[in-house]
């Protein structure tokens, strides 16, 4: 009897400790993939710092032993996803909310030239995490455990060529498909079925074009499903229904750089790229039935962003150039195109959005709390992440959960920027 007491009691707390454990994942809002649920790199939650202490928010942990590279966080029922470089291998990293590494899984070789490690961020869909190597190793996981279910290469399946810096794209789900831009003399964009990869469609080739270093969106317009992404030298819509090529605007750079995604709002997208691009570009498009096309808006000298992603808030475009107006950063009106500020900030980098506030993120380790408003660039918090990894601080910050996380090399920063 005193043994089956026992024996029901253990079972009753592991019992608890289990329903605490998924109520607590339960509570960790999603930020499944790269840039948020939506893609638009703002969070919708609430009540965070407005401003830092002298010396920044609370660092609550690091974590080690994630390898090299400049993937960012993906989170999901409870868990952490990121990617590095680890004994030669490209590996998907599980954590705990804690830091704590729970599995890690070779995913293909690792990216080992100038400048080393990983690019992607995990994508993850219910159940299953997908992800893509630099050398175009296509993925997909249990998110659990980190078992592979299936996988292919990109380039060896559609006949195409790697690009200067490795593959750079996140995944993006449809539905139940996963789509990639392999690119390259026979396709563009293409549709794997994302239980099997198996091929859904081929969009044709854009002009031959090789893929670019940004992660596609997906959008709806006047009844047209798009998909939008930049391959090396151009804009590319395709239809997500069927894979023809709807359009393809030029937008070339002195080393086929597109590396920032394009934002799509009514009716409108906005692309920029820096390496001696015209700067940032906004375009109209103009649905008829199945088929589309796109018309200059404006273009803009002020802004040419390298690789750190640009964001729209209320009618406001805010980014950092790269080579123009001296890597500051930029505020334009989404309708005009009109320059509101120019500043220094923390230094030219990465930028993420929550609940009023711009999370900016220098090259060089900088962190900057800002007012997302279009009349100055007001830094109310600023702090640098701790000395020792190596490299430029290039991985996307990301703010969910109450806290911001900073990926620098083999090394992720959990800070406290939830208000009391």
């Amino acid at each position: 009897m005193a043994f089956q007491s026992m024996r029901t009691m253990l079972l009753s707390s592991a019992i608890y400790i289990l329903a605490a454990g998924w109520a607590l994942a339960a509570d960790v809002p999603s930020w499944h993939q790269f840039h948020g649920p939506r893609g638009d790199n703002l969070s919708i939650e609430k009540g965070f710092l407005k401003e830092w202490p002298k010396d920044g928010p609370k660092l609550v942990w690091t974590a080690t032993g994630i390898g090299q590279g400049f993937a960012s966080v993906a989170i999901s029922g409870g868990m952490i996803y990121t990617a590095g470089n680890l004994d030669g291998n490209t590996e998907v990293i599980a954590l705990d909310l804690d830091g704590k590494i729970l599995w890690h899984t070779k995913c293909g070789k690792g990216w080992t030239s100038d400048p080393g490690g990983t690019r992607a961020t995990p994508t993850i869909d219910g159940s299953q995490l997908y992800y893509e190597t630099p050398y175009g190793d296509v993925v997909c996981l249990d998110a659990k455990t980190g078992k592979k279910v299936w996988g292919l290469n990109l380039l060896e399946e559609f006949g195409s060529k790697n690009i200067t810096w490795g593959l750079a794209e996140s995944l993006l789900i449809d539905g139940d498909r996963l789509i990639c831009l392999p690119a390259g003399p026979k396709v563009s964009v293409v549709a794997l079925d994302k239980r099997t990869g198996k091929i859904v469609w081929k969009a044709p080739s854009a002009s031959g074009d090789l893929a670019g270093y940004a992660t596609a969106s997906l959008v709806n317009y006047q009844g047209l499903r798009m998909i939008l992404t930049m391959t090396g030298q151009a804009l590319i819509g395709v239809d997500a229904d069927c894979g023809a090529l709807l359009f393809r605007y030029p937008h070339k750079t002195a080393y086929d750089v597109n590396a920032t995604s394009p934002i799509f709002h009514e009716g409108q997208i906005f692309i920029t790229s820096g390496y001696g691009t015209t700067g940032s570009v906004m375009l109209k498009v103009l649905v008829d039935g199945q088929k589309a096309r796109v018309e200059k808006v404006w273009d803009s000298r002020e802004l040419d962003n390298h690789h750190g992603g640009a964001i729209l808030v209320d009618g406001c475009l805010y980014s950092a150039a790269h080579n123009l107006n001296g890597g500051k950063w930029i505020c334009l009106d989404w309708k005009t195109g009109k320059m509101h500020y120019a500043e220094r900030g923390v230094g030219k980098g990465s930028l993420t959005y929550a609940d009023g506030m711009l999370y900016t993120l220098s090259e060089s380790r900088g962190v900057g709390l800002v007012q997302a408003t279009p009349d100055r660039h007001k830094l109310v918090g600023e702090f640098k992440t701790p000395q020792g990894p190596e490299g430029p601080t290039w991985a996307h910050p990301v703010v969910v959960g109450g806290r911001l996380y900073i990926r620098h090399d083999s090394k992720l920063y959990a800070y406290e920027v939830k208000a009391p």
